[in-house]
């Protein structure tokens, strides 16, 4: 990785079902709550475009507006990412093997990529919509608190539950590239908005109002990415350390035979490896 840090790498994709598996869930239980999030980030943003397309006064174009902003992006994404893990962690409860393991390799890396985002764009997006956006007045609306409150703190917590209790290992520090490389997709959409739509989607990035400040908060918004990096990481080696090596909790597994003929082991701090057995 150090030679071609853009290599997906050889070695055993996730032995020990880290992405399937949790230290304190069973299978099944970790399929139920991803599904269930994954459920309720879908009918969360299905709502809201059916809400704004009755209620709004332009009508669907409120809706059409909402594929622009980075929290609604985001929250796509959450919705995805937990649909795609519990299939995973289902297939992987039910015959032992999850569907991941049967991809190629570039798919199995761009989903832990996927994760990576999971767990750190949640966070840039509920601090800067508290710490900067929000006016401070609560919601006259039912629908409004509920819809802020979906998007930007709930987001969050679906975040931590990813943190703290799949068995997933600390993303590679390489990740943080693909967070940024996003970020940047992420303003040049934000200015192609503006161009064809007429608005900004964040008023903080507007140059007439903001002058010199624009190239501050799209920097300072990248240097929080990192940092939710670093936040992010250091919690899961937290979590792996608590729970396998002081409490002994290595993780809940699928009860299934082994007559395939794999035995899989991971060994903490060394490289994974495979021990195969004829059956």
């Amino acid at each position: 990785m150090a030679r071609n840090p853009f290599k997906f790498g050889t070695d055993l994709w996730d032995p020990s079902h880290r992405f399937e598996t949790s230290w304190i869930l069973s299978p099944w239980a970790l399929f139920f709550c991803r599904a269930l999030i994954s459920l309720y980030a879908f009918t969360t943003l299905i709502f809201v475009l059916a809400y704004q397309c009755i209620n709004s006064p332009n009508h669907c174009g409120a809706s059409q507006a909402q594929f622009s902003y980075f929290t609604s992006l985001t929250y796509w994404g959450i919705a995805f990412y937990f649909l795609f893990a519990a299939i995973h962690t289902f297939t992987y409860a039910r015959t032992g093997r999850p569907l991941l393991d049967r991809f190629p390799r570039f798919l199995q890396a761009l989903h832990s990529a996927f994760y990576t985002t999971i767990v750190v764009y949640p966070f840039v997006v509920t601090i800067v919509y508290w710490a900067r956006l929000f006016d401070g007045r609560w919601y006259k609306l039912a629908y409004e608190g509920w819809s802020n409150i979906s998007q930007h703190a709930l987001n969050s917590v679906f975040a931590f539950f990813e943190i703290v209790i799949p068995r997933t290992d600390t993303p590679p520090p390489l990740h943080i590239l693909w967070l940024i490389f996003v970020l940047a997709l992420y303003l040049a959409l934000a200015y192609v908005t503006e161009a064809t739509k007429g608005f900004y989607t964040y008023d903080f990035l507007d140059p007439e109002k903001q002058k010199g400040w624009v190239a501050v908060y799209v920097f300072g918004i990248a240097i929080g990415c990192v940092i939710l990096f670093g936040v992010a990481w250091g919690l899961i080696r937290l979590r792996k350390w608590v729970a396998e090596t002081k409490l002994g909790m290595e993780g809940k597994f699928a009860g299934v035979k082994r007559e395939k003929g794999l035995v899989e082991r991971e060994i903490e701090g060394k490289e994974a490896i495979a021990l195969r057995e004829d059956v």
